[in-house]
């Protein structure tokens, strides 16, 4: 007797993990990205050239707008890998996502693949995008959740601070709940740093104090952005709650 290749013993339905992502994938969506995010605002990015040309690499991206990761994937100046929240993969958007190279994650949960995938990432010498904050809210790094600090120590990566600024500035007149089209959005692209202390450690005490210093550093950055840029205060945060 066959047995169905989606089903398991009595005909239960088994749940098939996504294959890893690739760097291929990653690559055509960023040259999508760099389409739309340039056809659609005006994108100013700023300090892209401190990005390692090579070897793993961790984005750490403030987050106050869906765009803010497809403005990062079009203007970084190497394919990115982003941890999305499981439930922005919906309907056709499940395979598109996963087919670009993305990573999808359980946030209610110790998501094994998303955390295997990513960290595959990073062994390959690719680049993991990261939201610190865990979801969208006030973009300026208040409260951030543990794991970018646990791929940052197990991987030993560098992390480069990204500031996303002028995303939630205004509402579009077509769609309100994008940036007025042809609108400037500021990335700000921060020096990179190492969130370990040099011992190796990878424990919870060692993970704690590395979430410590990452977030010092991460705050730091969005201020001199700030002031590079001009922009107020509120420039990067959520408009609406």
């Amino acid at each position: 007797m066959r047995r169905h290749p989606r089903r398991g013993e009595a005909g239960r339905e088994v749940s098939q993990a996504p294959s890893a992502p690739t760097l291929r994938g990653a690559e055509v969506g960023r040259r999508i990205g760099v389409g739309l995010m340039y056809g659609l605002w005006k994108p100013r990015v700023l300090g892209a050239w401190k990005v390692p040309v090579a070897g793993p690499v961790i984005l750490a991206v403030n987050h106050s707008h869906n765009i803010d990761g497809p403005m990062v994937m079009g203007v970084a100046p190497r394919p990115t890998h982003f941890l999305i929240k499981k439930e922005a993969f919906i309907g056709p958007l499940d395979p598109f996502l996963l087919g670009i190279g993305q990573v999808k994650v359980d946030r209610t949960t110790t998501d094994r693949t998303a955390v295997t995938h990513a960290l595959g990432v990073l062994d390959n010498g690719g680049v993991l995008g990261i939201f610190p904050e865990g979801t969208r809210g006030e973009g300026d790094f208040a409260s951030l959740r543990a794991g970018l600090s646990y791929f940052a120590v197990r991987s030993g990566a560098p992390i480069v601070p990204v500031a996303v600024l002028g995303s939630t500035e205004r509402r579009g007149r077509l769609i309100k709940g994008l940036p007025p089209l042809r609108s400037r959005v500021d990335v700000v692209f921060g020096d990179p740093f190492e969130a370990g202390d040099g011992s190796g450690r990878r424990t919870r005490k060692a993970l704690d104090e590395a979430t410590v210093r990452i977030q010092k550093q991460l705050t730091a950055h969005l201020e001199h952005a700030r002031r590079l840029t001009g922009r107020p205060e509120n420039a990067g945060r959520s408009t609406e709650h």
